[in-house]
């Protein structure tokens, strides 16, 4: 399971920049105060060999009581709830605030790992501006400067220290073991009802006790012979730590158990639509490259029109996942559940399907005769050969010359080719380009 870091602190210190550098990331994260009172920023980071997830928060005054600030106070104590360690943000040059004393006093009673990192330090090592921070009582400080990439990997280091991490599964095994399949979606879309329901009892009701927040909370299940591990996200934190009816969904729990799974099974609400938290979930299971599968609940709750409606808002939001099956359920009156089955096992056979070298160097000399790439100046790139570079998701690799020129488009129109002929259906594709080196190239 991967860890999850929440960077916190007092506006304008620097926690977005800092975010960007945990993530090797470029999103511009403004204070769009719009819509902030509802969003966290999450994402992916990798210390060495070893992957966690990096939570990023708004401004944070504890003691706020009223408006938006109460709100964005809300989420952060929210994302310090989910995380296995804090990275409590300060600005040296501005020192240390009356604010910084509330957030550390409450950082010290939220029983959370903290690193304190003084933030806009560069050149400032061994500044005697650092004692000051010594007064928070959060142990050393680690100078860092999140905009010019100094001390980040030490201080990544030390919010990592002594996690236990996963060690990596063994691909065959994990092939030949049970599937893992992960039900995600936004609060109240009926995970837990439709796990239920294939369950055929209140299962998940038992789940609801005290645990950690990064523990993993798996079903055994076997469905015609084929054994699979469902994996819930929701109603699974600690009551102590749930603050409103909303907020019972975990964004890291799903994000979690996206990263654990084989095969991901998006649920959206037709009475809700398509929102914004939906796309999110989607892009991060493309970007894990995990097999999926669409499944729009309540589906008899909505009327022709909806219907009608959700479909274009799904074709539009969703556009990327134009691969995966988008299939219609009513988990509650067991309607649509059987092509559900049918759906998850051909995305988890396309994703670890074989594909034989000599069958995909005909497939891209057959697409080139069709239609070649498009001359890149004095350079027409040339295709030679391709081969299978992993599964889960299928990754081919295609050597050649002059590759750095091909288009993303014409990567899509060989995905296509691909896709057609090895009928992959509700997984990911990636295309590696590699260019064999030219002899009487003498640059080093």
């Amino acid at each position: 399971m991967k860890p999850v870091i929440a960077v916190v602190g007092r506006p304008n210190v620097g926690k977005s920049t800092l975010f960007n550098r945990m993530t090797k990331s470029r999103d511009a994260i403004v204070a769009d105060f719009s819509g902030l009172t509802r969003d966290r920023h999450y994402g992916d980071g990798r210390s060495g060999e070893h992957e966690f997830i990096v939570v990023d928060t708004g401004g944070f005054e504890p003691d706020s009581t009223t408006g938006i600030v109460k709100e964005m106070a809300k989420q952060t104590r929210q994302a310090v709830a989910e995380a296995d360690a804090v990275i409590f943000v300060v600005d040296v040059r501005s020192g240390v605030s009356g604010q910084d004393h509330d957030i550390a006093r409450y950082l010290r009673t939220a029983g959370k790992k903290v690193v304190l990192a003084v933030n806009k330090a560069e050149g400032m090592a061994e500044s005697p501006l650092l004692a000051e921070f010594f007064e928070l009582g959060l142990g050393e400080p680690h100078p860092i400067s999140a905009a010019h990439g100094q001390g980040i990997r030490s201080l990544t280091d030390a919010a990592l220290v002594n996690f236990e991490f996963d060690e990596p599964e063994d691909e065959a095994v994990e092939q030949n073991g049970p599937i893992r399949l992960a039900v995600a979606g936004r609060p109240n879309v009926g995970k837990s009802t439709l796990i239920n329901t294939w369950l055929g009892e209140e299962r998940l009701v038992a789940f609801d006790q005290p645990g950690t927040t990064r523990d993993a909370i798996t079903v055994p299940f076997e469905r015609n012979g084929q054994k699979f591990e469902l994996i819930d996200t929701a109603g699974l934190r600690r009551r102590g730590k749930v603050f409103e009816a909303v907020e019972k969904f975990s964004v890291v729990k799903t994000l979690q158990a996206i990263s654990d799974a084989n095969v991901v099974l998006l649920l959206l609400d037709a009475t809700q639509g398509v929102t914004d938290q939906d796309a999110h979930i989607a892009g991060y299971i493309l970007e894990s490259g995990r097999a999926v599968a669409v499944a729009v609940n309540k589906w008899d709750a909505v009327d022709a029109y909806q219907k009608e409606t959700l479909q274009r808002s799904i074709e539009q939001r969703l556009a990327f996942l134009k691969f995966a099956p988008v299939l219609h359920i009513s988990a509650i009156k067991r309607q649509g559940l059987g092509p559900v089955w049918k759906a998850i096992a051909d995305a988890h056979a396309s994703a670890t399907r074989k594909m034989s070298t000599p069958v995909l160097t005909r497939l891209l000399q057959e697409a080139v005769e069709h239609q070649a790439p498009k001359r890149a100046g004095a350079f027409r790139p040339k295709l030679r050969y391709a081969h299978q570079g992993g599964m889960n998701p299928p990754l081919i690799v295609i050597h050649g010359n002059s590759l750095d020129h091909i288009s993303e488009s014409y990567k899509r129109f060989l995905e296509g080719r691909f896709r057609e002929h090895f009928k992959l259906t509700g997984t990911p594709m990636r295309i590696e380009l590699r260019s064999s080196r030219n002899p009487f190239d003498t640059k080093d």
